[in-house]
């Protein structure tokens, strides 16, 4: 990766292309420019035949460097640095902060083009190539650019090996805050390699990074606990509380409410009433006595007149009007209710 450093300060991880990508990519963009090349001449050839030699000389230059130097330098600089070559490849020409190319660039590399491609057979650009560092052309080197991979492989991410089992919790108390990403970084990148080391390489190397934990933390750890299980307990300490956190502030913004459900009164006498219901809708249920003045307009609840039994101590049911009261339900006739209330035809 190239430490390619931003205006801002930034380091930006790039990788740069080599010389055998490069390769690939200029002889796919040579076949493509040739081949355009050949096709104007063939038309040009055709349409000056009637012209002397030295109209056709100038118009055989001035194709040359239209197809061979400025669609090059057009296509670079309308694409940002991505030629047919290039994207078939997955290179990118960029500035040396890592920004896009622009017109004056790709110009400049355009120009370098034809005496380290074109001219030389791509000599020149095969040795400036192997003896940059980066991989770069002379091109590359008057105009400040860099090309670079676009399509990196992903790395393999590998799980943090667990802690032994007597360790978890051990380290709640741990002041963390201290603890820089860096050495975060090399710690977990050790458990998740400790299998790979020589035993007594990977000894050391926990020593030293429990050593640098221990003088952020303050806190030497227990005795008698190797150092790869104190590093692992201290991982999955902070991964705990990182999960915590996290569960935190995702159920910060979930509010509990009450909704408003109609609940049916059930008792002696017969009517319908409003209650609050439990979250979700349902209303909830009431007892008690509901009042007639509890039917709501334009209701007219039928009641089924209640059949006495024949036994002497049978009562009325759950649900009947009382015998002093007329029903709800009963018709002009029988006389108004007992309340005062006569609900609607």
């Amino acid at each position: 990766m190239s430490g390619v450093v931003t205006g801002d300060a930034v380091v930006l991880g790039l990788q740069p292309a080599r010389l055998p990508s490069r390769a690939l990519a200029v002889l796919i963009d040579l076949v493509v420019v040739w081949a355009a090349y050949v096709l104007v001449m063939i038309g040009l050839v055709v349409a000056t035949a009637s012209l002397d030699e030295a109209a056709v000389a100038a118009v055989s230059v001035a194709a040359f460097l239209l197809v061979l130097v400025g669609a090059p330098i057009a296509v670079e600089t309308l694409s940002h640095g991505r030629s047919l070559g290039k994207a078939a490849c997955g290179l990118r020409v960029v500035r040396d902060d890592g920004g896009p190319i622009r017109f004056r660039h790709a110009l400049v590399r355009g120009a370098m083009g034809i005496v380290e491609i074109l001219m030389t057979f791509g000599v020149v650009a095969c040795v400036a190539s192997l003896v940059s560092e980066r991989g770069r052309r002379l091109g590359d080197v008057f105009a400040g650019t860099l090309v670079v991979r676009e399509r990196v492989p992903a790395a393999r991410v590998l799980p943090v090996p667990p802690p032994p089992p007597w360790l978890v919790g051990r380290f709640a108390g741990l002041d963390l805050s201290a603890v820089p990403e860096g050495l975060w970084l090399e710690i977990r990148q050790y458990l998740t390699r400790a299998r790979e080391l020589d035993p007594g390489v990977g000894r050391q190397l926990a020593e030293r990074l429990a050593g640098q934990l221990v003088a952020r933390t303050g806190t030497p750890p227990p005795a008698g606990v190797p150092a790869e299980a104190y590093l692992a307990g201290v991982v999955a300490e902070r991964q705990a509380r990182d999960a915590r956190r996290a569960l935190a502030e995702a159920g910060g913004g979930v509010g509990v409410g009450v909704g408003t459900g109609a609940g049916v009164w059930t008792g002696t006498g017969t009517g319908v009433g409003t209650g609050a219901g439990v979250p979700g809708g349902f209303g909830g249920g009431g007892a008690g006595v509901a009042p007639a003045a509890a039917v709501p307009s334009g209701f007219s609840p039928v009641v089924p007149p209640v059949q006495p039994s024949a036994g002497p101590s049978a009562g009325p049911r759950t649900g009947a009007p009382p015998a002093s009261a007329p029903a709800v339900g009963s018709s002009r006739e029988d006389g108004p209710p007992a309340t005062g209330f006569a609900p609607p035809a």
